[in-house]
């Protein structure tokens, strides 16, 4: 029987449709909504909420919606969910909010929607789920006197008195436990995460940053097996590493992320992905990539705790504060370089890296200024967890020239220092490896000026035709000059 089959057949005068919240009218669960959101705010909230679960679920939902409130407009519903409660009220039936969350979440969610008669959430110690739902259901509107939305085992308990069951994305199993339980059992189905998914959420397009840990080789012209090998570990070892930082950043920044334009698409703030999966993934690609890092040895695995210890900070804090999230972008890049020496054994010249320093000072500043600029086309007076007003676009636009043209100078004077002389028979084609940047770096900047940069140059740089042209050059006149 089809969804609005069903519901045609309910007799709006004696049901009323009873909804839950987590994974059914939103494609979120609220209570990691609330963790996640309050350690965005306060670093030590994993701390504060074990301690505070001692005293019950109950005390550790309201503890973290006290650190820190969701605001209820930029959850992701359901639409599936509303289009049925939009129906049933348009046949004048009756339709409440019943979760497991706190009162004060459900209030905030019913008040914003205003498609609800009245809504219920725990309060009082009392953890509104399972048998404990099922009992206030039965005393609020009499056994079978309701209709159940929900779509987890806890349910099992309130779809025994329920006149009539709609799931949630159901497996066969679960659809025939219910069935099993209620006579009128129908089943939404709801767009499961799939592999692809998965790997968005890991970012992998963010690994070409990761190649950075083939400069010491490449810029010593070490192009032995060994060395290649040792390089490759330490590029899987950063790009397991940093999939898990960046799902990590991914939740903490699930609202702000909401508020932006294009970034409210990516897997955890658009629901396609469950958050207790991005919880989970945070360990163990983390855990992954420091056991890589350990085969390759215990410098790299160093470098890489650095990296990560760093990289946490940002996400919790440093991203926030003006400038010293820009300073620690550039500290990021850097350290991948050194991440390559560490694994190679081959050192990483002063000259690399004040070059590397100031070109990626660029980049990072290259990112905040598009944000900037997408923001004041917004109407926007400050970006959403940032450190920025939109106003001061016009500082961090010219960090971001500056730094590009002071990272071309670092090149330059590098062309006519003495190690260069050593490697390159013909160190002159050096110099137009400095002109294809001095271009490409000052483009970046005018499209990034005009709106049209995506918020990642390199992610940019990677779908640019012209920037990979003029990777190809740089590529060509460096070999020209060491073999020519």
């Amino acid at each position: 029987m089809g969804v609005w089959m069903s519901i045609a057949n309910w007799n709006p005068a004696k049901l009323t449709l009873v909804v839950d919240l987590d994974d059914t009218l939103i494609r979120t669960d609220s209570l990691l909504e609330n963790f996640w959101a309050a350690w965005s705010v306060q670093w030590h909230t994993p701390l504060e909420a074990l301690r505070t679960l001692f005293r019950g679920r109950v005390a550790l939902k309201q503890k973290l919606g006290e650190i820190s409130r969701i605001d209820p407009a930029r959850l992701p519903y359901n639409p599936e969910v509303i289009d049925m409660i939009e129906q049933w009220r348009g046949r004048g039936g009756q339709v409440a909010l019943v979760t497991g969350a706190t009162q004060a979440m459900a209030d905030a969610v019913a008040g914003h929607l205003g498609l609800f008669d009245c809504a219920y959430g725990s309060s009082d110690g009392i953890n509104l789920t399972g048998s404990r739902k099922a009992a206030l259901l039965e005393e609020k509107f009499g056994p079978a006197g309701y209709s159940y939305i929900g779509d987890a085992p806890a349910d099992f308990a309130v779809w025994q008195s329920a006149a009539a069951a709609v799931t949630i994305n159901p497996s066969k199993a679960f659809q025939a436990k219910v069935e099993a339980l209620v006579a009128d059992a129908t089943h939404l189905p709801a767009r499961r995460a799939g592999v692809r998914d998965y790997l968005e959420a890991m970012r992998p397009h963010q690994w070409l940053k990761n190649v950075l840990v083939f400069l010491p080789m490449l810029a010593a012209h070490a192009l032995d097996l060994v060395t290649a090998l040792q390089a490759v570990l330490a590029f899987v070892a950063f790009s397991l590493v940093a999939s898990a930082t960046y799902i990590l950043n991914d939740l903490l920044d699930l609202s702000a992320d909401r508020a932006h334009p294009r970034k409210c698409q990516r897997p955890f703030a658009s629901g396609r992905v469950r958050l207790i999966h991005g919880t989970w993934m945070v360990p163990v690609l983390g855990a992954a990539g420091a056991l890589t890092a350990l085969a390759g040895g215990l410098q790299l695995f160093g470098v890489l705790l650095v990296y990560a210890i760093v990289t946490v900070l940002y996400s919790v804090k440093l991203k926030r504060l003006a400038m010293v999230d820009i300073c620690t972008l550039a500290v990021l890049y850097t350290l991948r370089v050194l991440a390559g020496s560490a694994a190679t054994a081959i050192p990483s010249s002063l000259w690399l890296l004040a070059f590397s320093t100031f070109f990626f000072f660029s980049l990072a500043a290259v990112k905040r200024y598009a944000e900037l600029i997408d923001g004041a086309a917004s109407g926007k007076v400050i970006a959403a967890g940032r450190g920025y007003h939109v106003d001061d676009r016009a500082i961090v636009g010219n960090i971001m020239v500056s730094s590009g043209l002071v990272s071309v100078l670092v090149l330059a004077l590098y062309a006519n220092s003495e190690p260069v002389q050593m490697l390159y028979r013909h160190p002159e084609f050096l110099w137009g490896v400095c002109l294809v940047l001095l271009f490409w770096t000052n483009r970046v900047a005018l499209l990034t000026h005009r709106g049209q940069m995506h918020d990642d140059p390199v992610v940019f740089a990677m779908r640019d035709r012209i920037s990979l042209a003029c990777g190809a050059v740089v590529g060509l006149l460096a070999l020209a000059g060491a073999v020519a």
